[in-house]
């Protein structure tokens, strides 16, 4: 993987990834101390884990410099 973002990118990728990864372990904290009705249990437990590997990925992509977008061929303003 080639980098393809510049510092910004890689700057507006982590903060995304890291707010993600927060409101995913937050919901799934909701989840575990049961502070969500029970039929929106699940609910909250996949959106959460969605978050959390969503932020992961941002995470990554800010780490790595590389923006699955970009390798794609579409261009990003950031």
């Amino acid at each position: 993987m080639q980098c393809n973002i510049d510092a910004k990118g890689k700057a507006v990728r982590l903060i995304l990834g890291l707010v993600l990864a927060i409101l995913g372990l937050i919901a799934i904290s909701l989840r575990a101390f049961n502070l969500v009705p029970d039929d929106l249990a699940m609910w909250s437990l996949g959106l959460g884990v969605g978050l959390l590997v969503a932020g992961a990925f941002c995470i990554f992509e800010g780490w790595a410099g590389w923006c699955v977008v970009r390798a794609m061929g579409f261009k990003t303003r950031i």
